[in-house]
């Protein structure tokens, strides 16, 4: 029987498997996404972190367990830490500077992730807030899981995959599923806005790495 999150991304096609097959992927995988296009991709990224934070805490303030605020509790501090410290070990392999990160521009796409991040976490519905985690993180894991070995020597490419592809991730990605699987049938047409509009700026932000 197909899970509800599931039924979600089947109804966020084709832009599910475009963005997990795009080719900032492949690029990737191969450790041959150019300088340039992999720091604007980070620093994007980057800018994530207090619309993320504040997702989680909208997850966190709306969860109807606290066995569920426990664990997305300990996500916000891998977060926090394991992920930030590679962000700015990325940076310095790459030359990009404290200034020349203020100095770009948040593009479209990261805007409009920050816009429902925020939207989500201010929504007061657990399951909207589960839609977007789940396109954010589940999605990374799709593609992440698909690597082939070995991976690429660059630490930059290489610890950008294995993030999203270890233990303690993939079993984040399965609470999260399932989490989404519990509450979200409930809300059905809410978790599906959230699920799509997210997937879709998925893809847009992938595209916009190579724009920029």
């Amino acid at each position: 029987m197909t899970s509800f999150t599931e039924r979600l991304r089947q109804a966020a096609e084709p832009d599910w498997t475009a963005a997990v097959t795009h080719r900032f992927v492949t690029e990737l995988y191969r450790g041959q996404v150019a300088p340039a296009v992999m720091a604007s991709y980070l620093v994007q990224d980057y800018r994530f972190l207090d619309a993320f934070l504040s997702l989680l805490g909208g997850a966190m303030a709306t969860a109807d367990t606290a066995a569920a605020r426990l664990r997305l509790g300990r996500f916000v501090g891998m977060v926090s830490t394991d992920e930030n410290d590679y962000f700015l070990r990325a940076f310095d392999a790459l030359g990009v500077s404290a200034d020349a990160r203020a100095a770009t521009p948040d593009l479209a796409p990261t805007q409009g992730f920050q816009a429902i991040m925020r939207e989500a976490a201010k929504s007061g519905s657990y399951a909207a807030c589960l839609a977007v985690l789940n396109v954010a993180e589940g999605l990374y894991l799709d593609w992440a899981s698909r690597a082939p070995q070995p991976l690429p020597e660059s630490f930059v490419h290489a610890e950008w995959i294995t993030l999203h592809d270890n233990p303690e991730f993939r079993d984040f990605v399965g609470f999260l599923a399932a989490e989404l699987d519990r509450v979200g049938p409930a809300e059905p047409q809410v978790a599906e806005d959230f699920f799509r509009r997210a997937t879709a700026l998925e893809l847009r932000f992938f595209d916009a790495a190579y724009e920029g």
